[in-house]
């Protein structure tokens, strides 16, 4: 992709669509190349479905629970991926595991709300990532934007920024401050992959000047 290239977009998520709405407010100020072309819930009802209608973009709920296997799942996934061909996906809050298959290397991007590899892994997600930093008593946390790859919450890092945690903290101060990190490091990360400027070597993504 080059430079002057604007991705389209596909959005994978389970909840409210926080980082979503923050992503088109974004967009819609010229601030972040690229369209959201398709969002795709786990959940019925998430609120991102909602997010996204308002907005006139394709929205669709493929719930996790009938399918007997995370496979059958990521074929009806694909499936809807296929429709819109998406050149990015972000994966903003979605919580199940979601399969390349030879054709996203590269082009998936997901957001974790901890320092990877802190934190992380399968049962690391919202709420239980900070109740496990503040138990743990570590003085930073903060949030990662890194490529998907087959593990949860472990394909090379993209960009990482930490944020204190305070010794009066609470699972929704220290999210709080979290969240405001994934405002900025979602559009980042997207205006970086849109430029062609990230270039994975193994573990490490390597932004060019």
């Amino acid at each position: 992709m080059s430079a002057a290239e604007a991705p389209r977009i596909a959005v994978l998520l389970s909840g409210e669509g926080t980082s979503l709405e923050n992503l088109l407010v974004r967009s819609e100020a010229g601030e972040v190349p690229g369209r959201v072309v398709l969002v795709l819930a786990s959940k019925e009802g998430a609120g991102g479905l909602a997010r996204a209608e308002r907005r006139g973009i394709p929205a669709v709920a493929v719930p996790r629970k009938p399918f007997p296997d995370s496979h059958a799942f990521n074929d009806a996934l694909h499936a809807e991926l296929e429709r819109y061909a998406p050149e990015l996906v972000l994966l903003l809050g979605f919580l199940s595991p979601f399969e390349l298959r030879g054709r996203y290397e590269g082009r998936a991007l997901n957001v974790h709300p901890a320092l990877i590899p802190a934190f992380s892994g399968k049962g690391y997600y919202g709420r239980r990532v900070h109740e496990a930093v503040i138990a743990a008593g570590v003085k930073l946390s903060g949030a990662t934007v890194h490529f998907v790859d087959e593990q949860y919450d472990h394909g090379p890092i993209v960009l990482q920024r930490a944020v204190p945690v305070r010794d009066d903290d609470t699972p929704e101060t220290l999210a709080a401050r979290v969240q405001a990190l994934e405002r900025e490091l979602i559009p980042e990360a997207v205006r970086l992959f849109a430029a062609g400027r990230l270039e994975i070597r193994g573990r490490r993504v390597h932004i060019r000047a």
